[in-house]
């Protein structure tokens, strides 16, 4: 693998201006409002996407980034719920992606939000690192230490950020499931596909990517997983550090854009939102603007993909209820609704529950979770009730966030689910295997 890019590399001024056409755009109708969680928590204005956007307007107009300003941008999920809901078309999306650029390079932070932020951009985006990580957890969690953190309260003493990646922390699994850099299509080849394996995915979910092969492999796909791939700079995009999701922008496109590849193909959501939008986020950049859209327009998720196919591989039945939460990042930023839900329906014998609130963002929106802490439980709280009042036996989604979210929201409230994301469940059905046997 090509070596990662260093940490203290991602804090170079690059930026793209706040676009006051586009804070023009805003009319102050209020459509947005019922859409938006922040304002669902708290019912104040400057933290609905029309007050955001007033605040961004007094910002071009000389009003600087102050600390009660920049809070009311931090507290944004960047779900774009709001987005979806806009009858005017408002691309608030553009509009919070170019301030947080803003307040990352004008703001000045309190030490203690730099050093989180600093561990949180540090690790995350590095597989490697996660990767070596992955030992010490995994005994820390088998020795019984986790448990004895939980229950005695030390964990309350810790810094919010510190404390929050340990209550979302997944079970460690002891081995990666490999990915084979081209595994091919099972019969008649239907299609070439690149495939992006992630960082906390990777490493973390490695069953979701294990399964993502298995399922595309089963509907004729040949899939090619580059190993020189690294962090597609999703975290970095939507947290404003536009330097480093470009530097990470344009690793990506140079692993794949030479494969020949009919599609890249995401199985998390919020990497396959920022990998189309890699036009904007290399504009600027000689040489780079045309290889993006290339790469861009290529990117699919996996369920676009395969409805686009369409089904081949027999599925086999799966006697089970299933309630599916919508990624914000794949079913607003994205667009990507009906998808999923069509695969799923193909399942023999199962039964799909729709959760109620679907469009409100759960809490996790990438690691809000861990700078929020407090908000996102709050949300990740009210989820849950929503997913535990539909009697489903296993709750089922796009991006591996959602889940740990929804499932720590669960544990709170002393009850279990079973998490799976929608490639498992076609693998489970594909295989004639019960669903444990694909997680």
């Amino acid at each position: 693998m090509a070596s990662e890019p260093r940490p203290t590399e991602s804090v170079e001024q690059r930026s793209v201006p706040i676009d006051a056409g586009l804070v023009a755009d805003c009319v102050h109708c209020g459509f947005c409002l019922p859409s938006c969680p922040t304002y669902l928590l708290w019912g104040e204005e400057m933290d609905s996407p029309r007050g955001r956007i007033h605040l961004m307007k007094q910002h071009l107009e000389g009003d600087p980034l102050d600390d009660a300003m920049v809070r009311h941008f931090d507290q944004c999920l960047g779900c774009m719920a709001c987005v979806t809901a806009c009858p005017s078309g408002v691309q608030y999306d553009r509009l919070i992606e170019a301030t947080r650029m803003h307040v990352e390079q004008q703001h000045e932070r309190a030490p203690r939000d730099r050093a989180q932020r600093g561990l949180v951009f540090g690790v995350f985006p590095y597989p490697r690192r996660l990767r070596a990580m992955r030992p010490l957890l995994r005994a820390y969690q088998r020795s019984g230490a986790a448990r004895l953190a939980r229950r005695s309260g030390i964990l309350d003493r810790l810094p919010a950020t510190v404390a929050a990646m340990e209550r979302l922390l997944p079970p460690v699994p002891r081995e990666r499931e490999p990915v084979a850099e081209v595994t091919p299509a099972a019969g008649s080849r239907r299609a070439r596909v690149g495939m992006l394996l992630g960082c906390v995915q990777r490493e973390f979910f490695p069953s979701v990517n294990a399964a993502t092969v298995r399922v595309l492999s089963a509907e004729g796909c040949e899939v090619v997983a580059p190993a020189g791939q690294g962090c597609c700079g999703a975290l970095s995009l939507h947290a404003g550090r536009a330097g480093e999701a470009v530097r990470f922008a344009k690793r990506t496109i140079a692993a794949f854009e030479s494969l020949g590849v009919d599609a890249i193909v995401v199985n998390a959501a919020g990497c396959g939102s920022s990998m189309k939008e890699y036009a904007a986020v290399l504009a600027g950049e000689p040489g780079w603007n045309e290889r993006a859209e290339r790469l861009s327009a290529k990117v699919r998720d996996v369920s676009e993909l395969l409805v686009e196919l369409g089904p081949v591989a027999t599925r086999h039945p799966l006697p089970l209820t299933v309630a599916y939460h919508d990624a914000c990042h794949l079913s607003h930023a994205q667009g990507v609704r009906s998808q999923p839900r069509q695969l799923l329906a193909g399942v023999p014998e199962l039964e799909v529950k729709e959760i109620a609130e679907a469009d409100i963002c759960c809490g996790s929106a990438g690691v809000y979770n861990l700078f929020q802490p407090e908000a996102a439980r709050d949300l990740g709280d009210r989820k849950a009730r929503h997913v535990l009042a539909t009697g489903a036996e296993v709750l089922v989604t796009a991006n591996p966030g959602c889940l740990l979210q929804i499932q720590a929201a669960a544990e709170r409230a002393g009850r279990t689910l079973t998490l799976a994301h929608t490639v498992q469940v076609l693998d489970a059905s594909i295989r004639g295997v019960p669903l444990s046997a694909a997680l």
